[in-house]
């Protein structure tokens, strides 16, 4: 018999009071693709960083293709032939794609003859898996899905037979992320060994051959994919029966709170981004928007939370258009305009702040904090440990690092901060991007209900399942114009991708 790529026996890993893994073992056969899925702080990234050599466990073996080898740091991984893909990209934005594949491998002190052998390399991986890509161009001039491609040869290129992606869809296009799956299906052709992460049941259905469920540091089952169903999987997951569509009865929509008229925004290089928008949204209604990324939701999200100046156009509130001294992030607020932003990491938080202390961003002089300039620890910590117990945030530490949360829980308390403010107006983006199972239910759940107490809320997600089942009314948006809209119950996902490609039908 052919030994296992890898196998995982008793590992166990404490940070300090936190036990994240508890003696998992874990088996993945070699040419095939093994999903790893479980709730937001479960374990999952915690056992793959061990795997990959950021961690070592307390307690435990690892064996590659059937010997037991010690893996103390990522070099050790690499020279056993393990790469690892992560959520948030190791790439340097202002070097070229070569320059990145290079970095740590530059292969002695003349740089030409590494150079060369990155571009045959390029060339092969192109030819061979259909990974093409420009070698010259810049990073931070790439797509994202590209940038995840430059991360693939990257570990290819270091000998990778083995190869981790942690939550690889999470910032990806539905295109994006066929191609990727594709990619995928190529390597295990090729004898390659792929360990899948992703709260995403769809995807492990689609793509893998067998799927392991942790559950509080434990592994908690082994599934072949083929004799399982995303309900049970999920069940696994939680420990109890979710619901995988949304419950929600008929929207009883009010008067507009939020009314766009005519609105322009440009990018920092003054490309417009947003062109002539004009929509409503109405109290007790969820307003979805639909498109590919990159075609002006960011920047709309933005401009309206007052992050982003307009070039022209209007925005009202309760009937009433606002002035610029009116449309600051503070002011905005104040009138009871919160948003849940799409990029958490760089925009909703601040890694190295405690968790209470990026619980209270945006909302410092809530007399819940104190009164005057001395604001009270003791009440930020009581009110964040209320927060996270409400929205299951694990571990439910406030005096933790920020950086430390999983990306799921760090969601959650971004999404507890700006929910439980009571909002008039919610604009949310991304809501369960790098979120599981069971907390995507809550986050749906607490969506609708604050739709049904007359919130009105504008959702954009590139989860076109998610804008179908939350929304009342859907606007397609393509080059930055609204090309659209429609309700769920009159459309299909047929219909809204070509309006998302901007062709009317």
């Amino acid at each position: 018999m052919t030994a296992p790529a890898i196998e995982l026996v008793g590992i166990d890993k404490r940070f300090g009071a936190v036990h994240a893994n508890k003696a998992v073992d874990l088996r993945v056969e070699a040419g095939t693709i093994h999903g790893i899925v479980g709730e937001n702080g479960a374990g999952k990234s915690t056992l793959m960083s061990i795997l990959y050599g950021f961690y070592e466990a307390d307690e435990g073996e690892i064996r590659v293709r059937g010997a037991p080898i010690r893996i103390r740091s990522s070099a050790d991984a690499i020279a056993a032939g393990i790469g690892m893909v992560h959520q948030h990209f190791m790439l340097v934005d202002t070097l070229s794609v070569v320059e990145n594949v290079m970095l740590g491998a530059e292969g002695g002190r003349m740089l030409a003859g590494g150079e060369a052998k990155v571009r045959a390399e390029l060339a092969r991986l192109a030819r061979d898996f259909g990974l093409a890509i420009d070698p010259d161009a810049l990073v931070e001039d790439l797509s994202v899905g590209l940038q995840q491609r430059v991360e693939i040869i990257k570990a290819l290129y270091r000998g990778a037979e083995i190869l981790i992606l942690d939550e690889p869809t999470a910032v990806l296009t539905p295109h994006e992320a066929e191609g990727l799956f594709e990619l995928l299906r190529a390597l295990k052709a090729q004898g390659k060994t792929v360990v899948l992460i992703t709260h995403k049941l769809h995807e492990i259905m689609a793509a893998t051959d067998r799927v392991s469920v942790m559950r509080r540091g434990e592994m908690v089952a082994h599934l072949e994919t083929a004799r399982t169903s995303p309900p049970e999987i999920a069940e696994a997951m939680v420990g109890r029966r979710v619901l995988l569509h949304v419950e929600k009865g008929a929207a009883a929509p009010g008067a507009p709170v939020l009314s766009v008229r005519e609105l322009s925004v440009a990018d920092g290089l003054g490309v417009m981004r947003v062109i002539d928008a004009s929509f409503d949204v109405r109290a007790g209604e969820i307003v979805g928007i639909a498109g590919v990324a990159g075609n002006g939701q960011s920047e709309l999200l933005e401009a309206l939370a007052g992050m982003r100046p307009i070039a022209h156009g209007t925005i009202a509130l309760d009937g009433r258009v606002l002035e610029p001294h009116e449309r600051e992030p503070h002011a905005l607020r104040k009138r009871g305009l919160l948003h849940v932003p799409e990029d958490r990491i760089r925009t909703g938080l601040v890694a190295t702040f405690e968790a209470f202390e990026s619980a209270a961003l945006g909302f410092i002089d809530d007399p819940t904090y104190g009164s005057g300039p001395v604001l009270s620890h003791g009440r930020m910590i009581a009110d964040t440990a209320a927060k996270m117990q409400t929205y299951d945030v694990r571990p439910p530490a406030p005096r933790l690092k920020t950086a430390n949360f999983s990306g799921g829980n760090q969601q959650k308390i971004v999404l507890a901060r700006e929910i439980e403010r009571g909002p008039r107006v919610l604009l949310v983006g991304q809501p369960t991007r790098g979120v599981d199972i069971g907390a995507i239910e809550f986050i749906h759940r607490r969506l609708i209900a604050l739709r049904d107490q007359g919130v009105a809320i504008l959702l954009v997600s590139v989860e076109l399942d998610e804008i179908m089942s939350l929304s009342d009314r859907i606007l397609a948006m393509c080059g930055g114009k609204i090309t659209g809209e429609r309700r769920p119950a009159e459309t299909d996902a047929g219909e809204l991708g070509l309006l998302m490609a901007g062709v009317s039908s």
